[in-house]
């Protein structure tokens, strides 16, 4: 997915999370109610989630150098792992507190009542909107599969991230007010002590989801399968050339490391032509896949036991 996309997403959840952090306040202030109060610092951890997000994809713009050789990609990568452990601590764990705390000394919304509702009303239109410009951005990279499965798949971090927090920001919007609601109508306090529960067990799911989702990027993925299957082709459709093993790693959203071993039918061959052989394989693979920024080539003798792979794992063999 292109930065474009991420970063608009990115700037539209960070303009509506910070507007809504203010109102969330004023009304915590007038009321102090508990789910008031866990939404607002939802809201302020989200913010800040934003601004992790650009942080990251400025750091991953820098160049390769000496002690990075294959460049800062992975930044996009630990940014996002760092806004999932502010998910977890700083919303789901306060929210959570918040709501023992205010079960065992609960008190109701006396005065200014009308103000909680109005706000997370108003703050459920706007994070939907911030939620469904993120949806259309991401419609053009999801293709048939499912959201769950794109949300595993994604190898951007970004627009996924925006897309949990605006998903777990109107459920937790929504739950704050069937709270604060129940609690006006009841005089129990123990309604908003639930709903600020609520939304602490919705972060902390969101949150785990989140960190092991990127920590699988962090380790380091390989090509999706449709990426691998062109990069075989690719590698497969000169004469003469022949796949024994592929590897690939992404070491960024949009940077793909490619090693392979190919195997070649002429032991005669000259060391030019061995030489064009190989030139001629990466600039297929970079031409069929416009992540490879890094193709590593090692060249062997073909033999009786080495078999094509294309659209199949190879059988390995290190030399």
């Amino acid at each position: 997915m292109a930065d474009h996309g991420g970063n608009k997403a990115i700037f539209a959840a960070l303009g509506a999370n910070l507007g809504i952090a203010i109102l969330k306040f004023g009304a915590f202030l007038l009321t102090k109610s508990s789910s008031m109060l866990a939404e607002s610092i939802h809201s302020v951890a989200d913010t800040g989630n934003q601004v992790l997000l650009l942080i990251g994809g400025k750091a991953s713009k820098k160049k390769a150098d000496d002690e990075h050789q294959f460049g800062h990609g992975q930044n996009r990568y630990i940014y996002a792992f760092l806004v999932s452990i502010v998910m977890f601590s700083l919303g789901g764990l306060f929210s959570l507190y918040e709501g023992w705390e205010k079960w065992h000394e609960p008190h109701g919304i006396d005065s200014w009542a009308w103000v909680p509702i109005v706000v997370l009303v108003g703050s459920i239109l706007l994070e939907g909107r911030s939620f469904l410009v993120a949806n259309k951005e991401a419609q053009s990279t999801r293709g048939k599969r499912s959201w769950i499965g794109y949300l595993r798949a994604a190898k951007s971090p970004e627009l996924p991230v925006v897309m949990l927090e605006d998903a777990a920001a109107v459920t937790g919007l929504v739950l704050a007010l069937i709270g604060v609601v129940m609690t006006v109508v009841t005089g129990d306090g123990r309604w908003d002590a639930a709903g600020s529960g609520a939304i602490g067990v919705l972060l902390v799911v969101v949150a785990i989801f989140l960190a092991v989702e990127i920590k699988s990027l962090l380790v380091g993925e390989s090509a999706s399968a449709e990426t691998d299957r062109r990069i075989r082709e690719a590698i497969d459709t000169q004469r003469g050339i022949g796949l024994i093993h592929l590897k690939t790693m992404h070491l960024g959203p949009d940077e793909l490391l490619v090693a392979a071993k190919i195997s070649v039918q002429k032991a005669d061959v000259s060391a030019e032509q061995l030489v064009d052989a190989i030139n001629a394989t990466e600039a297929r693979i970079r031409d069929a896949v416009s992540q490879a920024r890094m193709v590593y080539i090692e060249p062997d003798i073909y033999r009786d036991d080495y078999e094509s792979t294309t659209g199949a794992p190879a059988q390995e063999e290190e030399d």
